[in-house]
C-alpha cells in the first residue's frame, strides 16, 4: 500500500516521536515528547496526541500510520516483552487504531530499525541486515531483502534474551526483567555496562560518562569500556555464525561509541567459526545512518510491507 505521506511514531521508555515523511522518504515535519511513565491510559492518550498533530501538519492529505513499540504482538493483539511493562498485556494497536480512526500498523522497535536502514540506511542494497539496538534494552530486527522477518511467536531478533556466548568468569548473570538471569541485555545495555562499571569500581557513572572518561585516559573506564566491548563483540560472532548478515548496523545510545566499529571487528574473529580457515570476517559493522530517527523512519515505512497473516 502506498500513500502520499507516511507518519511513524517510535514509543520508546523515555520519549516518543513521530515524523512525516513524503513518497520519496523527506523529511516534512517530526516532534519529539516525553513518554508518561508506568500509565498506560496516559501514554495512550499521548501517543494519539501525537499521531494528531502529525496528522494535522498534513491539512487533510491522506497518510498511512506505523508505530514502533518496545516488545512484540502476541496472536490476540496484545503487546508482550515490552521493558515499557505499562504496556504489557494491553491491546495497543487496536486501541490506537480506534482512537485515531484508521488502519494502523505495528512492529517491534527494532524491526523498525532494521525496516529503515534495509530501505534507505547502512544496509541498503545488502541481502541481509542484522539491526541492533543498544539502549536502555537491547534488541534487533533482521531484514532479508528488504523484508524484516517476525515469525510465528514474533521474536526473531530478541539476542537480548539468550546468555552471552562463549562463557567468561568476568560474566555475572543477573536477573531480568524477562525472568530468567544471565540474559545478554543485562550485561551488554546502557544500564548493564553502568552496572558492570559500579560492580567493579564502584560510583553512579551512566554508560555515556564511562565512554567520554575512557576516551579521555581514564583506565579505570577504559577497563570497563574493554570488558564491554568484547562481551559484544563475543555476542556478535554468534549472531555471524547464526546469519551471516552482510551488515550488523547498531542504533542506540551507545551505537555512538565511536570506537565500536574499530575494536568490535578486530576481535569477534577470534569468535567466528573459521572451519580452519583463517580468512577475514567479511560482514560490516556500521553506524545507522539516519541515528535516533531510524527508528521512527521504519515506523513510517511499514506500510511498504505487503500484510502479514495472523
Amino acid at each position: 500500500m502506498t500513500a502520499l505521506h507516511a507518519i511513524g511514531v517510535d514509543v520508546g521508555g523515555t520519549k516518543l516521536e513521530a515524523v512525516v515523511l513524503d513518497a520519496d522518504g523527506r523529511e516534512r515535519w517530526r516532534e519529539r515528547c516525553p513518554t508518561p511513565r508506568a500509565d498506560y491510559a496516559a501514554t495512550l492518550q499521548a501517543i494519539v496526541a501525537l499521531a494528531d498533530r502529525a496528522r494535522a501538519s498534513l491539512h487533510g492529505a491522506p497518510c498511512t500510520l506505523g508505530f514502533g513499540t518496545p516488545g512484540s504482538l502476541s496472536r490476540d493483539g496484545r503487546m508482550k516483552n515490552c521493558n515499557s511493562t505499562q504496556l504489557n498485556g494491553q491491546p495497543l494497536p487496536g486501541d490506537l487504531a480506534t482512537r485515531l480512526g484508521q488502519p494502523v500498523r505495528m512492529a517491534n522497535d527494532a524491526n523498525c530499525l532494521a525496516m529503515s536502514e534495509a530501505t534507505d540506511g547502512a544496509g541498503a542494497g545488502c541481502d541481509v541486515v542484522f539491526a541492533a539496538i543498544l539502549g536502555t534494552g537491547i534488541g534487533a530486527g533482521i531484514a532479508v531483502h528488504g523484508r524484516v522477518l517476525e515469525g510465528p511467536n514474533r521474536l526473531s531478533g530478541e539476542w537480548g534474551h539468550v546468555p552471552l556466548p562463549w562463557a567468561d568468569d568476568d560474566d555475572p548473570r543477573w536477573p531480568c526483567f524477562c525472568g530468567q538471569t544471565g540474559c545478554s541485555e543485562t550485561l551488554l545495555s546502557g544500564p548493564g555496562l553502568a552496572r558492570d562499571h559500579a560492580a567493579r569500581h564502584g560510583g553512579t557513572a551512566s554508560a555515556a560518562q564511562i565512554a567520554e572518561r575512557a576516551s579521555a585516559g581514564d583506565t579505570v573506564a577504559e577497563d570497563t569500556l574493554a570488558r564491554w566491548e568484547r562481551r559484544l563483540a563475543r555476542a556478535l560472532a554468534q549472531v555471524i555464525d547464526l546469519l551471516d548478515p552482510d551488515v550488523i548496523v547498531l542504533g542506540g545510545g551507545l551505537s555512538r561509541i565511536e570506537r565500536v566499529y574499530r575494536t568490535v571487528p578486530s576481535l569477534w574473529a577470534q569468535w567466528v567459526f573459521a572451519g580452519g580457515l583463517r580468512e577475514p570476517v567479511r560482514t560490516r559493522l556500521l553506524p545507522s545512518r539516519h541515528g535516533d530517527s531510524s527508528g521512527v523512519r521504519g515506523a513510517a515505512w511499514l506500510w511498504r510491507e505487503p500484510a502479514r497473516g495472523g
